[in-house]
């Protein structure tokens, strides 16, 4: 197990990915998370997250529904459904915000879904939401 030294909000040395085609979203959001003493990972897609989940081993997950090749309902439910990563919180990232999106996010087994555009304070009470110290001592 390695060492992790935190400051004083408890962000050093949390991973956190961000998967979205779009890439003005995975700047913006890389940025703002950056600037708070998070460690990012972006994806273009779902197929390219796959492999990144399994090397950088990210504490939590935000995933743009609409994508290519596979989408963000198939990527989370591909996580979820891994027992090495089941627990690691999947958050939906969507312009959509219908009843039935948000339904269909929640079956696949993400924790969250928020609407884009989405601003600063969104991403970081989704991050201190779940992953703290409790979210961290389940992981270990």
């Amino acid at each position: 197990m390695t060492e992790e030294h935190t400051d004083d909000a408890g962000t050093t040395g949390v991973k956190v990915m961000v998967i979205d085609d779009s890439k003005t979203i995975r700047r913006t959001a890389e940025t703002l998370l950056k600037r708070e003493g998070y460690v990012v990972v972006t994806a273009t897609d779902g197929y390219e997250s796959l492999s990144k989940i399994a090397d950088e081993r990210p504490d939590i997950i935000f995933v743009d529904i609409m994508m290519p090749r596979l989408d963000g309902y198939q990527t989370c439910a591909l996580i979820k459904n891994n027992r090495e990563f089941r627990n690691t919180p999947v958050i939906m990232l969507s312009s959509k915000d219908g009843l039935f999106d948000k339904a269909r996010g929640r079956i696949v087994g993400s924790e969250q879904y928020l609407t884009k555009p989405f601003t600063k304070d969104d991403l970081l009470s989704a991050i201190r939401r779940y992953v703290g110290n409790e979210a961290r001592t389940d992981k270990a």
